[in-house]
């Protein structure tokens, strides 16, 4: 079931051919971490503390994000104490938010679980999906269990960014870390642009002029003449939505030997 938050669109805001781009976030974290917490804040900046630790949904947001629209996917998760039938989530992601309280040394060490998992999923694939370890319950500092820098350490273990916020308190540092996932998508796209066209260079020499050629009349046929075409040593690949082969055959009648066949690549320029 898929739940839709945040303010109704107008109907002419944005035409119906240009969807917005899509960025799809992981909640991951063990019982208690305050996952949903932290979901029902960032999309309807309100606290709730109870929750059916057994319920997990998928809850999307317009959001703008650097002057840049984007639909983003919250999936709350709802993992009992570790990584389990992670593969509903794991090809479905675009970016993690691993979470642990930091009053809770337990949801810490589990933690480290899910970013093994995460770890050997990126090993595995060609796409590398940003992860982000985050501290919950920074209102607790009295409870601590986790220092700081242990969660720094971790982080940087894993390569993945680190922050520590309030769910109960602090609206602002919560969409933050939000908005700074899609922002790592954004980058992780930058980083690993399209490939360019190719190019292609023919091993035949071109040849400098058209020459006519004659061909001798068969079966009462008038005699044509035509040219030789000559061909540049680079041409550029078309896209692929371009590329259309055609084959051009010469008449049979107009000789017994056996046709000649030429094919081009539509998109080329033939001089």
């Amino acid at each position: 079931m898929s739940s839709m938050f945040g303010k109704p669109r107008a109907s002419g805001e944005r035409p119906l051919q240009s969807p917005l781009p899509e960025c799809n976030l992981a909640i991951l974290g063990c019982r208690g971490a305050g996952k949903s917490a932290l979901t029902v804040k960032f999309l309807t900046k309100r606290f709730i503390s109870e929750y059916d630790p057994n319920l997990e949904d998928t809850y999307s947001s317009e959001e703008l994000v650097d002057q840049q629209p984007v639909l983003l996917k919250v999936m709350d998760t709802a993992d009992q104490d570790g990584p389990g039938n992670c593969e509903r989530y794991l090809c479905w992601a675009s970016a993690f938010l691993v979470v642990y309280s930091i009053d809770d040394r337990r949801s810490f060490e589990g933690c480290q679980r899910y970013l093994e998992v995460l770890a050997v999923h990126a090993r595995g694939c060609q796409r590398r999906c940003p992860v982000l370890l985050l501290g919950n319950k920074l209102d607790m500092e009295q409870y601590r269990q986790v220092p700081s820098a242990e969660g720094m350490s971790l982080a940087s273990r894993f390569g993945c960014l680190f922050h520590e916020v309030s769910a109960c308190q602090d609206f602002a540092r919560v969409q933050h870390v939000f908005h700074e996932a899609v922002r790592e998508v954004r980058r992780q796209a930058e980083w690993n642009p399209p490939a360019r066209p190719l190019f292609i260079s023919e091993e035949q020499p071109c040849l400098p002029v058209a020459t006519p050629v004659a061909l001798p009349t068969h079966h009462s046929l008038a005699t044509c003449t035509f040219n030789t075409l000559s061909s540049v040593n680079y041409k550029e690949i078309p896209s692929v939505a371009q590329a259309k082969l055609v084959t051009v055959k010469s008449s049979r009648a107009q000789s017994k030997r056996k046709a000649p066949t030429l094919t081009l690549l539509k998109g080329f320029k033939i001089f």
